[in-house]
């Protein structure tokens, strides 16, 4: 098998919310983008929440916990690392973090197939 990268076009820089997310979907994936303008950076990660598997973490709130750049899930307020997608209250669970860049004034994220 074969593992091949491609970048997805998600959205134009304008079109983003700024220090908060949007929900992109690719198929039957969402993907739930952050612009954090404070840090000027972009993530990319799962929009479904592992606790109760509800499409949510595109709402949910960003910030940093000890320099690391976070979502905090609107529902259970778990906190996830943007670059890891480790749990940063202690738990097992962790999120799937897909790369992003910008490129033109268009915001790119980085889906993985297996063939």
């Amino acid at each position: 098998m074969t593992e091949t990268t491609k970048w997805m076009a998600a959205c134009r820089v304008e079109d983003a919310a700024e220090n908060g997310g949007v929900c992109v979907k690719s198929g039957e994936e969402q993907i739930a983008l952050f612009y954090f303008t404070r840090r000027n950076e972009w993530y990319a990660t799962q929009n479904e929440c592992p606790h109760r598997k509800q499409m949510a973490l595109s709402r949910g709130m960003i910030g940093t916990l000890t320099d690391e750049p976070k979502v905090a899930c609107p529902f259970h307020k778990k906190n996830f690392s943007l670059k890891t997608g480790e749990c940063l209250n202690g738990d097992e669970c962790a999120i799937k973090t897909y790369p992003v860049k910008v490129e033109n004034g268009t915001v790119y994220i980085a889906l993985k197939s297996t063939r």
